[in-house]
């Protein structure tokens, strides 16, 4: 199977990359990734060997997505030392920041876990002469839900379930409808402390797209980056919302799986297969594979199966965008957001992501994903 074919090329080039090559060079930002350390020799060559800087040079300045924080944390170090001539800075300030100050002409790409909106290409043909935005799909993996709840160590749920907690109608642990699907679980007497994303995210959009579809009757809310539910508390960030769970006993959250760091569980879900799913690179690549191309021209947006019945397949995925203007590219940014583009879609580059928690894009979809960066005018 290519999706197998490519995990597993996948995991082993991750693992000839330093595990942990996660600090991001000349990045101001709070969104902390990991930091395990330096890389070795080996490493940064086998990394290295796709990086082709050509005219590359200068600053590019980036931001959006803070999901895909982590594997740009990866990328840029690798990048960074093969071309020294170029600085890339990207921001995690969330995929609808992201997308604004694209399409208000501050950054040479933006990074979104939801494909462009049609208002939003309308936008971007403003700062895009004579072309327009474009989605690249370039990272996927799995939304993590972790939780925090004093003596229990595995917790199964299902999306109706998920939706009532996170809508503030199941509001204590031991609830009848969470002991129901864990009966093997002590369940302590507890304030169920849901936690969700303060400023407008991707991950949020993907999150409830999966509990409007496979809980419509349980969310009511229509999918968007923004939160619409009532009650919960908040923080910023995926890393904002990692650290809550971390440090408040009962909290419950959402956040993509590279951040389920430091000790945090995460929910097994429940899906028509016979096997509750784990949140793993493995079975969110199973689910990206059924996704289909809707973009049109050389736009790739993806559609995803929130509610996938294959044994395996992580329901809760979510695909990163890099978003560019397919043509009017400023003359001056454009060699190193080609040059960085060209590197984190090759082989090498997705190579990283496994290590890093993520899950590689499926060679059929990566494939055209090249030719168009190739083309990039």
């Amino acid at each position: 199977m290519k999706l197998q074919r490519m995990n597993r090329r996948a995991l082993a080039l991750g693992a000839l990359a330093v595990s942990g090559a996660l600090a991001l060079t000349a990045c101001g930002s709070d969104d902390t990734g990991n930091s395990d350390g330096g890389s070795s020799s080996a490493g940064s060559t086998a990394a290295a060997s796709d990086i082709k800087c050509d005219d590359a040079s200068g600053q590019l300045q980036a931001s959006g997505s803070s999901a895909q924080k982590n594997a740009i944390d990866a990328w840029v170090k690798q990048f960074a030392a093969a071309c020294k001539g170029v600085q890339i800075n990207y921001n995690p300030t969330g995929s609808g920041a992201g997308i604004t100050a694209f399409t208000q002409g501050q950054t040479a790409f933006a990074g979104s876990d939801s494909a462009l909106k049609p208002e939003e290409v309308a936008a971007s043909k403003k700062v895009c002469s004579s072309g327009q935005g474009i989605d690249l799909p370039m990272v996927g993996g799995p939304i993590a839900v972790g939780f925090n709840v004093p003596g229990v160590d595995s917790l199964v749920l299902d999306a109706p379930t998920l939706s009532q907690i996170f809508d503030s109608k199941i509001t204590n642990w031991d609830d009848k409808a969470i002991a129901t699907l864990n009966p093997d679980a002590e369940l302590p007497d507890l304030k169920i402390q849901p936690f969700h994303r303060s400023d407008e995210s991707g991950t949020t959009d993907n999150f409830t797209k999966y509990l409007k579809a496979a809980a419509p009757k349980d969310w009511s809310y229509e999918p968007g980056k923004s939160w619409e539910a009532k009650g919960g508390q908040s923080a910023s960030g995926s890393s904002g919302l990692a650290q809550q769970v971390t440090q408040t006993s009962g909290a419950i959250s959402y956040f993509e799986l590279s951040y389920a760091k430091d000790g945090i569980k995460t929910v097994d879900i429940k899906t028509e297969a016979a096997e509750p799913v784990k949140a793993s690179v493995e079975n969110a690549t199973a689910a990206i594979g059924a996704a289909k191309v809707v973009g049109t021209g050389k736009d790739m947006a993806l559609e995803l199966d929130y509610t996938p019945t294959a044994d395996g397949a992580y329901p809760i995925t979510l695909v990163t965008y890099e978003i560019v203007c397919d043509k009017g590219n400023k003359a001056e940014t454009l060699p190193a957001t080609k040059s960085f583009l060209n590197y984190i879609a090759s082989e090498d580059g997705q190579g990283l992501l496994a290590d890093a928690g993520y899950a590689p894009m499926p060679a059929e979809i990566i494939t055209k994903v090249r030719e168009t960066i190739s083309g990039l005018s």
